[in-house]
């Protein structure tokens, strides 16, 4: 089964495009992201953006469009009718597809983390990734807004956030990370420009006004329409569906002389969703999402097997020289880094390792980045040496074409060895890190460490290889003896780690 986790950043911009756009250029900027669908809304000041993509992606994935919604939405001139409190407002994690909760619970610690860290934007946990009850329910979190949490966030030591500083980024704002069960949200628009209605309404379907368990309601004004609007977050829709809140909307605006105008789901939503509506409203017996067309089609070739892991193998055994050996150095390197990430995890969670699980928790979060730098180099090796193909293939028949075309080559062969050389930079530090993992790891995974080392060592070996291969014979004898210089220590230093490791790994077996 493919792994997939959705990550829905809501951002405090809905009325510059130019903006979200920016923010989504830089999440897509990240390996195997595929997004979804955005959604601006004018009204609330506000965009809802979904993509989807494997677990090991998306912290880097989210921290890249955070940080350029810092740099972007400033809060402090921010005016919307929906609550906010941070550029980023919210950012939750939903596991999809063979993804456990306590792992996307993993993945928000770790954005919270580097969010907070690194950007100073404080941080606070959400719903499942909460670390105290009363920050389960996003409402408590986001209590007061932008405004209301500048000076909360100083003074009251119940609102001091998660991660970062306590004090209140003031262009940034604060930020939600949670985990959460898929969301429909869902608005439904009156025909009356009178607020109150739709607030006594909201209130109607709304829990914590004695309605229904899994809403969370409230009621706008909607100038442009001069209208009003009950917007709502549905938390779990097989509890509570769509065609029973919006019967009970429906109910409730009468009795003020209300009537519905329409209704529409704002971003992404289950399809089980809409079959539970289609089955409500035209009383389907006996039916099964296996009857639809679509569906069935979907699991039939989600059965063939493949995936994207077969697809790197293919890719590498084709009549290509891209991906070639350098990518294959990247990849084993970022097995290593993955195999390092699972000890640590089999680790921490047993009271017999209580000593190191510190010291092992955040050296899986420090494998982590190490893993995805890796899976980042495995494209931009082929890249680099594509690179260097099609300026070797640039026309020569005349003194400019020559010139520029030798300008191209030096250019790109120096790209070409300073891509691998990073590859085994990374892969050393892996390589540390499998020492600590074989040391202090939980024992009866011990071999796993070793197979760790194993991989980084292979991928040292291996981008060194390509190191030598695209400086020899190369014109710029300088940039020659720098790299050499450079492998040397590298292929010394991992050399010992190496025999270091299989003598722990052998001690434990």
């Amino acid at each position: 089964m493919i792994r997939l986790v959705e990550c829905v950043p809501n951002f405090s911009e809905g009325r510059r495009k130019e903006v979200i756009e920016q923010i989504i250029g830089e999440i897509t900027t990240v390996a195997n992201v595929t997004m979804l669908d955005y959604e601006m809304d004018g009204d609330h000041n506000r965009a809802v953006v979904t993509f989807v993509c494997p677990p090991e992606d998306a912290v880097e994935a989210c921290f890249r469009g955070i940080k350029k919604a810092s740099e972007l939405i400033d809060l402090r001139t921010h005016k919307g009718e929906h609550p906010r409190m941070g550029a980023t407002d919210v950012c939750p994690f939903i596991p999809i597809s063979g993804l456990q909760v306590s792992e996307a619970v993993e993945l928000a610690h770790q954005l919270g983390k580097r969010v907070g860290e690194e950007l100073n934007i404080p941080v606070f946990f959400y719903e499942s990734a909460a670390t105290r009850p009363d920050r389960e329910n996003l409402a408590d979190v986001r209590r007061g807004q932008y405004e209301g949490l500048i000076k909360a966030i100083e003074e009251d030591p119940n609102r001091k956030p998660d991660y970062g500083p306590a004090k209140m980024h003031l262009q940034a704002g604060a930020t939600a990370v949670g985990v959460r069960f898929p969301l429909v949200a869902y608005n439904v628009y009156l025909d009356t420009n009178r607020v109150s209605i739709a607030r006594k309404i909201a209130d109607a379907v709304r829990f914590l006004k004695g309605g229904y368990r899994y809403v969370k309601a409230m009621g706008f004004m909607i100038k442009e329409r001069d209208c009003t609007q009950v917007s709502m977050n549905l938390v779990n829709y097989t509890q509570t569906p769509i065609f029973r809140v919006f019967e009970t909307i429906k109910a409730e605006a009468a009795r003020y002389g209300v009537n519905v105008l329409s209704s529409e789901i704002v971003g992404l939503l289950p399809q089980e969703a809409l079959f539970d509506v289609a089955d409500y409203y035209l009383q389907l017996e006996n039916f099964s999402p296996d009857q639809v067309l679509e569906e069935r089609m979907r699991r039939a070739g989600s059965s063939s097997g493949g995936g994207e892991a077969q697809n790197f193998y293919e890719a590498v055994a084709a009549k290509s020289p891209t991906p070639g050996g350098g990518s294959v150095a990247a990849s084993a390197g970022a097995l290593g880094a993955a195999l390092n990430s699972m000890v640590c995890r089999l680790t921490v969670m047993k009271k017999k390792y209580k000593d190191v699980a510190e010291e092992l928790t955040a050296l899986r979060d420090d494998s982590e980045q190490l893993r995805y730098i890796l899976q980042d180099l495995i494209k931009r090796d082929g890249e680099a040496f594509d690179a260097l193909m099609s300026a070797m293939k640039m026309p020569k028949d005349f003194d400019e074409e020559k010139e520029k075309r030798a300008k191209a080559i030096f250019e790109a062969t120096r790209g070409a060895a300073l891509v691998p050389l990073e590859t085994a930079e990374t892969a050393l530090k892996v390589l540390e890190q499998s020492k600590i993992v074989a040391a202090k790891g939980n024992v009866n995974s011990v071999s796993d460490a070793g197979v760790s080392a194993l991989m980084a060592k292979a991928a040292i070996d291996g981008a060194l290889y390509n190191v030598r291969i695209n400086i020899s014979g190369f014109e710029d004898q300088a940039f020659v003896d720098e790299m050499k210089a450079k492998i040397k220590p590298i292929q010394e230093r991992s050399d010992a780690l190496a025999a270091e490791i299989r003598q722990i790994v052998e001690s434990k077996l």
